[in-house]
């Protein structure tokens, strides 16, 4: 399978870390990047917070989006149900119709780890010994 660019996406509500496969070398993985969510302001009022809660997740897919480039796959991990809800608005965003979009539910993990657990998601490791 030629030209298959596979993403994979470790968040929680806060923190999202990006990883994809390398074009150039079959098999291998690299962090293209590590993304904040901005923090939410306190305010007095709860509707208020709850519209920025929204507004700031919005801008944090948003964010995380601009990382993928063009993907054929995607898998998204993490804790809690934010994976859902950021497949969710992939989901309903043009450019990722034709993507194929996976889902599980992972701890957070240390870099080098997170780049085993995507190669064997993947299957990157028997794929680039054939």
């Amino acid at each position: 399978m030629i030209n298959q660019r596979k993403f994979g996406v470790w968040m929680d509500s806060e923190h999202a870390t990006i990883v994809r496969t390398v074009d150039h070398k079959p098999g291998a993985l690299e962090i293209i990047a590590h993304i904040n969510r901005e923090e939410v302001a306190a305010t007095p009022l709860n509707k208020y917070e709850n519209k920025q809660k929204k507004m700031l997740q919005l801008k944090f897919f948003k964010e995380i989006a601009t990382h993928l480039e063009n993907p054929t796959h995607l898998h998204a991990t993490g804790t809690g149900q934010v994976q859902e809800q950021f497949l969710r608005y992939l989901a309903e965003t043009p450019q990722f119709n034709k993507t194929i979009m996976e889902e599980s539910t992972a701890s957070r993990m240390s870099d080098e780890r997170l780049m085993e657990y995507f190669e064997e998601k993947f299957k990157l490791k028997a794929a680039s010994h054939l």
